[in-house]
């Protein structure tokens, strides 16, 4: 099983080193990352393994949440990420 997390927000240092530290505390493991700059601004999708997490992925949300606050997270399970996706 795996999740989408996408986060967009004003650039800083250490976004990603956060959210997949946060990623790794949880037991969630890294599958694929595209992330850009544009001017000012950061945007990521990342790609997680969620077998063996340790937490739900609401509990994970507000984790990537307090740890970086200023950027918009988005969480959510692949399948309803393609459900939403499909024509």
């Amino acid at each position: 099983m795996k999740a989408v997390i996408t986060v967009i927000g004003k650039d800083m240092v250490g976004i990603l080193a956060k959210v997949s530290g946060t990623c790794a505390d949880a037991n969630a493991n890294v599958v694929e990352v595209t992330q850009s700059i544009l001017q000012d601004y950061f945007a990521m999708i990342m790609l997680i393994d969620i077998e063996h997490m340790t937490c739900g992925l609401e509990e994970l949300k507000n984790k990537l949440e307090e740890n970086v606050p200023s950027m918009e997270i988005h969480v959510m399970h692949e399948d309803i990420f393609n459900s939403m996706h499909r024509i």
